[in-house]
């Protein structure tokens, strides 16, 4: 009996056509960033729309530019829409037990497979979350659900396991060109933080996406997504000095921010509340926040505006600064869906004109341009953040076209993303996953070493003995030459240690008295759900040639015998091929 897949297949030839054509796979990757930039599009306007009817707005108005809300709206929508996401998080949790992964989380474990209802189901939730007014961003229900497309695709073409992985990287690239109208900054996201690597070979997918979904996007919704400048001053060499050092500070409050949202989750996990509730106190936190300056709500689009930005009063620029940092850190904690990225670029450009007004303060006289130092703080906040310091630098380059400005803002992403990287070791993203279990810390593939697993790798023909049986009589039923080892198992069959043969036949070996004093690794195993590196490890430990594989239960049964040079034979070999993949050498 055949069984159909769950997921729509490309017919025979057309699969074949496609997996022996490299070009194909360009043809893919532009299909792929027209669905991200339609994608884009139509998320951005259903948010528009929730904003209009929910909130009584304007057509084309932005939520977080408004002068001031409506005080019942502004609590009573995040907090009921909080409470209605809450529940729906609990009628998903009967539906569908399984936790949705992400395209990092998806190219680094699973080889780029992605749920594609999934997908849809984040999408939604991001879209509703940032509907009602919570202080988080599209893109990550942009880049969720674009990338989602297209890992469906790829799996319709059965792609290799380097194919599949591009076109979630195709996607998720497509998706930020479109969001933020820089193709570049698109490109290099892919790179950087979801593929996990540039190679020739994956340079022109990506790039054709990257430009696709930034001209279908912008098709749509002209310049209404991107960053928005105004003229910045000339650069001069004590901006590399103190760029740097709002680097440092970008990266300690980057590492404050996601430690607080972690701290948020705990703190109302121990607190009993009805999960529905949690995000509806959230929500009503947002509300009162909104009361002071409508700028903390949702993604912060409409507040980054940098030529009316810093032109405000820096007394007004401090006060949106702390409300929209504690605004984001109480949504995303309560468990609002959405993302930081804008949040961290809207939080960065404030900061950085509150350095720049700083440090005028400690040393007069050297009047820093404020906009040049917004968008150094925007793209340094969002490298501690989201990673990425290549993406955030051409974020600022296609945002001012001004070479000499970003590359103060390389210097100052540089220094911020190392900070984050020796103080805290994550980006937000695989923050996140570490805090539920994982260990990952990039989109590098990691997956094919948990695939490759003791389970596949021992010899199940295993051949085993009563540990009680006399050296006389395992000399009789082995001879020298027989085996190289053998397994020893007590009378109810649970594993006894190791017999090498060769010990059996030794002249000086005591013949009465049964097997237990040449038995090897009594306590030293492996289990057959172990990958190839956390055997190795053991091997290592117990400077072991060959181990025994038991039963992961307390019954500790003898299922099998890997040897240390088949382990590492094959790790070998799967990592050549892994390095020939990435490099495009197929």
């Amino acid at each position: 009996m055949i069984t159909k897949p769950g997921y729509l297949e490309a017919p025979r030839r057309l699969r074949a056509f496609v997996r022996a054509h490299e070009t194909s796979l360009v043809v893919l990757a532009a299909l792929v960033g027209t669905v991200a930039g339609l994608v884009v599009a139509a998320m951005g306007a259903a948010v528009e729309l929730l904003h209009v009817g929910l909130f009584n707005l304007e057509m084309g108005a932005r939520l977080s530019s408004q002068i001031r809300l409506d005080p019942l709206r502004a609590l009573l929508v995040p907090s009921l829409g909080g409470l209605l996401l809450g529940v729906a998080f609990l009628l998903l949790l009967r539906w569908r037990p399984a936790r949705e992964i992400d395209p990092i989380e998806a190219n680094a474990l699973h080889g780029g497979r992605m749920s594609f209802r999934g997908s849809v189901i984040v999408a939604l939730q991001t879209i509703w979350s940032s509907g009602v007014g919570a202080s988080v961003g599209l893109e990550a229900g942009y880049t969720q659900l674009a990338s989602g497309l297209a890992a469906s695709l790829g799996r319709g073409f059965h792609l290799r396991r380097a194919d599949q992985r591009l076109m979630v990287g195709c996607g998720a690239a497509a998706a930020i060109a479109g969001a933020f109208g820089a193709p570049l900054a698109g490109a290099f996201y892919a790179f950087e933080l979801v593929i996990g690597g540039y190679t020739p070979a994956n340079l022109t997918p990506v790039g054709v996406a990257a430009v696709a979904g930034y001209f279908v996007a912008h098709a749509f919704a002209p310049l209404s997504l991107g960053v928005n400048v105004g003229p910045v001053g000339d650069v001069v060499g004590r901006d590399l000095a103190i760029a740097a050092m709002l680097g440092i500070v970008a990266a300690l409050f980057g590492i404050a921010i996601m430690r607080g949202v972690a701290f948020c989750e705990t703190l109302l996990s121990k607190t009993g509340l009805w999960p529905p509730l949690r995000p509806a106190l959230g929500g009503l936190a947002v509300g009162l926040l909104a009361l002071q300056t409508p700028q903390v709500m949702s993604s912060g689009h409409g507040a980054l505006h940098f030529a009316g930005l810093v032109s405000l009063p820096l007394a007004a620029i401090a006060t949106v600064f702390v409300l929209k940092a504690i605004a984001s850190v109480i949504s995303l904690g309560s468990g609002f869906r959405g993302g930081l990225f804008f949040a961290t670029l809207f939080l960065g450009a404030l900061g950085g004109r509150l350095f720049a007004a700083g440090f005028d303060q400690i040393w007069p006289g050297l009047n820093l341009d404020p906009n040049v130092y917004a968008i150094v703080g925007m793209s340094a906040l969002s490298a501690s953040v989201i990673g990425g310091p290549l993406t955030m630098s051409f974020i600022a380059l296609e945002s001012t076209g001004n070479l000499w400005l970003t590359t103060i803002v390389l210097v100052a992403v540089i220094i911020s993303t190392q900070i984050t990287r020796e103080l805290f070791g994550y980006s937000f993203a695989t923050w996140r996953l570490h805090l539920r279990g994982e260990t990952i810390r990039s989109a590098a593939d990691i997956g094919w070493i948990r695939d490759l697993t003791v389970r596949r790798l021992m010899r199940p023909d295993v051949t085993t003995v009563n540990a009680d049986m006399t050296i006389e009589e395992f000399r009789g039923k082995f001879p020298l030459g027989s085996k190289t080892q053998v397994i020893a198992v007590d009378a109810a069959g649970h594993y006894a240690g190791l017999v090498l043969v060769a010990d059996a036949h030794a002249a000086d070996v005591e013949m009465m008295g049964g097997l237990h004093g040449i038995l090897h690794h009594r306590v030293v195993v492996l289990y057959p759900d172990m990958n190839i590196q956390e055997a190795i490890a053991v091997f290592d430990a117990a400077e072991a040639e060959s181990l025994a594989v038991v039963e992961a239960t307390g019954e500790h049964r003898p299922v099998g015998v890997l040897t240390e040079a088949h382990a590492m034979r094959r790790y070998a070999e799967e990592s050549e091929r892994q390095r020939r993949d990435m490099i495009g050498d197929n």
